[in-house]
């Protein structure tokens, strides 16, 4: 295994320096906390956003913390849930008094912590609501999860809460915008190649050189179905067709899509999917109007692809396209 790093157990603290030393204007690190947080929070007269997970998945969730996504991410060990007093203190840390929405990926120990964590920032009378992401149609449990897991299409989940926080929406209203994005995004991944922790020293799963894993999640969870490689067209097509029919998507549908790399996959192949993508949603007779191409939510060093479709409405578009500064994602003024 070769990995750029000083000692595994330090890793998670180094990058999240590193993270806030790119961009002072933007972050700052609530340290021995595991704690990014916007250098303004607590915004005074709007609702705080926070998220988090495990460590692993970069840019996700410290790099979508900004003006328009996050006030606040907490960031545990890699691949681990944070603890519930770290996760406490993102929510006390933006707070202003108009309560704070926390957006959850469907794990088992995140939901656990976070509920915890919810409750005992009630208990010092800051008002909490959550919302639960669980966007991945290649499982309905797994031995991490109770229902399907939450993937990629949490970033736009991050995006649209953001946008209605920025706007100055009440709790209520940013809760309610979340979940009606939560119930119309799909995601599904595939790998090419396994993942491999700093600490473990080997890959979570094993593949031969002409084996794909599909269905996989992004902890290194092995896939629902093992094949040999296929073309970016049949790849694209198996995935697709798998998260299309499940919502289900309409013909007419206005859509945004999500290509997201694994953290091993050149941009060439992902912009070799998306076309593929773009291609497939053309027949469907569906308006795709937003891409997002790159790496959002990732799987250490994984190569392999997970796309995300969003059926949208006028609301959902007008979020969407609202101004986002981040590091990972910046657009509009």
């Amino acid at each position: 295994m070769k990995k750029v790093m000083n000692q595994p157990e330090n890793i998670v603290d180094e990058m999240l320096e590193g993270m806030v030393q790119a961009t002072p204007n933007r972050l700052r690190y609530l340290k021995g906390k595991g704690v990014l947080v916007r250098t303004d929070a607590p915004v005074d007269g709007k609702v705080g956003l926070v998220s988090g997970g495990g460590s692993g998945h970069e840019p996700a969730h410290g790099g979508f913390v900004g003006r328009g996504m996050l006030d606040a991410a907490v960031a545990g060990e890699v691949f681990t849930s944070p603890t519930p007093d770290r996760i406490l203190e993102a929510i006390k840390a933006v707070d202003s008094g108009k309560g704070v929405l926390c957006i959850v990926k469907n794990y088992t120990g995140d939901v656990l912590n976070f509920d915890m964590a919810a409750e005992l920032a009630a208990a010092e009378g800051i008002q909490v609501e959550q919302v639960v992401v669980n966007d991945d149609v290649a499982v309905e449990d797994s031995t991490h999860t109770t229902g399907r897991r939450g993937i990629a299409g949490t970033v736009f989940v991050h995006k649209i809460a953001g946008a209605k926080a920025d706007q100055g929406a009440s709790l209520e209203e940013v809760k309610r915008v979340a979940e009606k994005g939560i119930r119309r995004i799909r995601s599904m991944g595939v790998a090419l190649t396994p993942c491999t922790l700093p600490e473990a020293g080997k890959p979570s799963f094993t593949l031969e050189e002409d084996e794909i894993e599909i269905g996989i999640g992004i902890h290194g969870e092995p896939g629902v179905e093992r094949t040999k490689l296929l073309s970016a067209s049949a790849l694209t097509r198996t995935l697709a067709d798998r998260i299309y029919d499940d919502l289900p998507y309409r013909a007419g549908d206005r859509v945004a899509v999500m290509v997201n790399g694994m953290g091993s996959t050149p941009l060439m192949e992902l912009n070799v999917i998306h076309k593929e993508f773009i291609t497939y949603l053309n027949e469907k007779q569906n308006q795709v109007v937003d891409s997002w191409v790159g790496e959002y939510m990732t799987s250490l060093d994984m190569a392999g692809f997970s796309l995300t479709l969003f059926q949208l409405d006028e609301e959902l578009e007008s979020l969407l396209a609202h101004p986002v500064d981040t590091m990972a994602v910046r657009f509009g003024k």
